[in-house]
């Protein structure tokens, strides 16, 4: 009997300190005051609940829309008044005939050495032999009718002659109405944008002359498109590109190096119709294999195009600076394409500004517009009166 009485010892045990224990655990929590979360706390809890609801959310697709892509920032052109003032100014600077002639008239009585001096300047300036001398014929004869030797009045002499040289009655705005339609465009395909069509050798700034009238256009309130259609050299379609995502103009291009330009100036005719913008202007290529065969590509490109309606302007542009070869350059292309009008680059000083009057006086069309500068807006519509008189200032 003694096991038995020994375990029913150890229970009682047990029973009573385990009734001791939970005695006293019951006192303790009755003195300890009840734990209250503080208003940080629970703000706390809630914000992280809500994160945590919000990024479980997000990654279900549909519930939480996205914000919208910011729009691209385009450069905005100088307007026209701003730019034709401070390329004024730049013309004015540069010097050139015009300064190396008053150097002569503010000498006083003029000699004969004076006066072929005058004439050498003149020559030097790519006037040309004839144009020099007609001019130097007017002034010896003014002088003589004048009676004066006086530089003012020999510069005011020599200013009418330029001025009617340069020819201010001739008509230098772009033609930018949109075209009828050609026979078999149907209305549905939208209404014609007036045409563009750039072209000239390599080297002269025709892709950057392209961007740069773009952002002319811009600067007159016009839509436009371009069209990459010199597919023989590689940088052109990217240079061309990348001025269209700097002014905000969409260029129709060929991802592929060599395609026919004839196709992508189409293209680029046909989606500025069915787009609805004003203008469309189409850079073109300044080298092929040999003359005939650019001359050729030019002319197919020109009436490929005009299967949608007439090309309103075909621009020639040309470096002020290659003189007498720049002559010759615009023949063979007046003769490829019929030119009506010219684009001078490089004018930035006014040594070879004769150029205006030569090219004027060879193919009868009009300078229309000139590039004094690097700049993006060193474009701008020709002003005779402007030029002559920044020659002689």
């Amino acid at each position: 009997m003694e096991p038995l009485y020994v375990v029913l010892a150890v229970i009682a045990v047990l029973l009573v300190v385990g009734g001791l224990w939970f005695a006293l655990s019951a006192r303790r929590r009755r003195r300890e005051p009840p734990r209250i979360e503080s208003p940080a706390e629970t703000i706390a809890e809630a914000e992280a609940a809500q994160t945590t609801e919000a990024v479980e959310a997000a990654q279900e697709p549909g519930l939480i829309e996205a914000p919208p892509p910011a729009e691209p920032q385009f450069e905005r052109p100088e307007s026209i008044p701003g730019r034709m003032q401070r390329l004024r100014a730049r013309l004015a600077g540069a010097g050139g005939f015009g300064r190396a002639i008053l150097a002569v008239l503010s000498r006083g009585d003029l000699t004969e050495a004076d006066w072929e001096e005058i004439e050498d300047t003149l020559l030097t300036s790519d006037l040309g032999i004839e144009v020099t001398t007609s001019l130097m014929d007017e002034l010896r004869t003014q002088a003589k009718v004048l009676d004066t030797s006086d530089p003012a009045a020999i510069r005011a002499v020599l200013r009418a002659q330029l001025l009617e040289l340069v020819d201010p009655t001739m008509d230098r705005s772009l033609t930018l109405t949109r075209p009828e339609p050609a026979a078999g465009w149907e209305e549905a395909d939208g209404a014609p944008a007036a045409a563009v069509l750039m072209v000239g050798v390599n080297g002269t700034g025709k892709t950057t002359t392209c961007g740069k009238l773009a952002r002319v256009l811009l600067a007159q309130d016009r839509t436009v498109l371009m069209g990459a259609a010199d597919t023989f050299r590689a940088a052109a379609a990217e240079q061309l590109t990348t001025w269209g995502e700097r002014v905000g103009v969409e260029v129709v291009r060929s991802e592929r190096e060599g395609a026919d330009p004839a196709s992508v100036a189409f293209d680029a005719v046909r989606q500025a119709a069915r787009t609805g913008v004003d203008v469309v202007v189409v850079d073109t290529a300044g080298r092929l294999q040999n003359k005939a065969g650019l001359m050729d590509e030019l002319g197919k490109i020109k009436r490929v195009m005009e299967k949608i309606a007439p090309v309103g302007e075909v621009l020639l542009v040309l470096d002020a600076t290659t003189g007498q070869n720049g002559m010759r350059q615009a023949q063979v292309f007046s003769q490829a394409v019929g030119i009506t009008g010219i684009v001078l680059t490089k004018l930035d000083g006014t040594a070879k500004g004769g150029i205006v009057v030569t090219v004027q006086k060879e193919l009868g069309v009009p300078v229309k517009l000139v590039g004094l500068g690097e700049g993006a807006d060193d474009l701008a519509p020709f002003d005779p009166e402007g030029f002559v008189d920044a020659l002689l200032s």
